[in-house]
């Protein structure tokens, strides 16, 4: 029984060390500065900070790596997360949107963070600070709707 388990421990070692050398994509874009979402949209210093601390690690070219995100095979997972949250939406790239994309994002900022879908739960567990409060997601809603409003030229008589 101990040998059996000696050898198992030692397997695993041996592949968590191998697993070690497949190593995704971990970088953060040159950022062009013309493209960034702050070019484009209003955004008040309060919404700034929000999506900075609960957004940006994953939806930007500004992503904060942690150390986790260097070990297999959590570093799969953390990549994977921001390639995918770039994709979706990248406030580095925004001024590439066009109108319709950019309207789309702005209420799915909204649906989203008041359904709870974002920030997700796995990336809130290891970051606590990026969880909103409920006079957040509404300060974000009202900035996003006011801005939706603001390139449609809606409300204006």
């Amino acid at each position: 029984m101990k040998k059996t388990f000696r050898w198992l421990m030692f397997t695993l070692i041996i592949l968590f060390v191998a697993i070690q050398f497949i190593r995704p994509e971990r970088s953060n874009p040159p950022i062009d500065r013309v493209q960034v979402v702050e070019e484009h949209l209003q955004i008040p210093t309060e919404i700034g900070s929000i999506l900075r601390r609960s957004c940006y690690d994953c939806h930007s070219s500004e992503t904060v790596w942690p150390w986790y995100s260097a070990v297999a095979p959590a570093s799969w997972l953390v990549a994977d997360d921001v390639t995918e949250g770039r994709k979706r939406m990248n406030f580095s790239d925004w001024g590439s949107y066009k109108m319709g994309k950019v309207l789309s994002l702005l209420e799915g900022m909204c649906e989203e963070t008041s359904n709870g879908e974002m920030p997700k739960k796995p990336y809130l567990l290891l970051h606590p600070s990026a969880g909103l409060s409920e006079l957040e997601i509404k300060a974000l809603c009202d900035w996003s709707e006011a801005e939706m409003q603001r390139l449609t030229g809606g409300g204006q008589d």
